[in-house]
């Protein structure tokens, strides 16, 4: 496989994933945000535990439990916040302001000790003027989709950093705890919903999707095409997520951002590359 491969396959993640946020908006005429987080999460634990039987097997020790389950309860958050939040927003501005978590990540570093650089600096300054432009539109207050969502990309930023404490253990297999461990979290709050099975059989397309396809499917494709793609390329690919999530909404949800959002977006996707040229320097 050459390098144009690699960059396809992770330009297809990025559509995989951005397209997401509309099966996710879409799956709350059905279900209640519980009950998708759930069972989205245990799908992609199974589809990641059939997909794992695939590749190599690769040595871990019981340090990969402990980290999967520490991963996997900040999934649970990240995916709480962000399935609610999708609830008060559109899907194309939920995948602008998740993707804040590639600006916030290089922020938090300076909390354990690393020199912020320049471009971090400024891409973070770009990326809250972005915010703004996204967020305040009638009065200098968050919407509270727009609170939930910047939570879920701190939490998600925690969760990045938290990747990078657990080493290089079996990639697959840490996914798959992970994954387990917020369908588990979120069980309880599934049940406190009391789903109805009918209701929630309206949402099974969007359900499948966002668990195995998005899940599953979205991670295997990153982690083939980055064996072949450098990394500032890689970050930059993947970055379209958040492009992908506004055309989705627009295409699938007919959901229109105005001049002002689109202004938001744009100067948050330009944080999102800068960061990502920062962590290469």
């Amino acid at each position: 496989m050459n390098k144009y491969r690699g960059n396809l396959m992770l330009l297809c993640a990025a559509l995989i994933w951005g397209c997401a946020f509309s099966a996710q908006s879409s799956a709350m005429d059905h279900v209640g945000p519980w009950t998708f987080v759930c069972i989205r999460s245990l799908l992609a634990a199974v589809s990641l535990y059939v997909i794992r039987k695939f590749f190599p097997p690769q040595s871990h020790d019981a340090s990969v439990w402990k980290n999967g389950m520490i991963l996997g309860a900040l999934l649970f958050a990240a995916s709480a916040l962000q399935q609610f939040g999708i609830l008060h927003t559109s899907a194309g501005k939920a995948g602008f302001l998740t993707a804040l978590y590639i600006v916030i990540v290089p922020l938090l570093s300076v909390c354990m000790g690393k020199k912020l650089s320049l471009r971090a600096g400024i891409s973070a300054l770009i990326a809250c003027a972005g915010l703004w432009f996204l967020s305040f539109q009638s009065g200098y207050r968050f919407e509270t989709g727009d609170l939930l969502l910047l939570g879920c990309a701190f939490v998600y930023a925690l969760h990045i950093m938290m990747i990078d404490q657990a080493g290089k253990e079996d990639v697959i297999l840490l996914s798959c705890i992970q994954f387990l461990t917020a369908g588990v979290l979120a069980l309880p709050m599934m049940v406190s919903e009391m789903p109805d099975v009918n209701s929630a059989a309206g949402a099974w397309v969007e359900i499948l999707y966002a668990g195995i396809l998005s899940s599953g499917g979205g991670y295997t494709l990153q982690m083939i095409g980055q064996k072949y793609t450098p990394p500032t390329e890689a970050g930059m690919l993947l970055s379209m997520e958040s492009v992908f999530a506004a055309i989705g909404g627009f295409i699938i949800l007919h959901q229109v951002l105005s001049v002002h959002e689109l202004i938001g977006c744009a100067l948050i996707f330009a944080a999102v590359i800068l960061s990502q040229l920062s962590d290469s320097n």
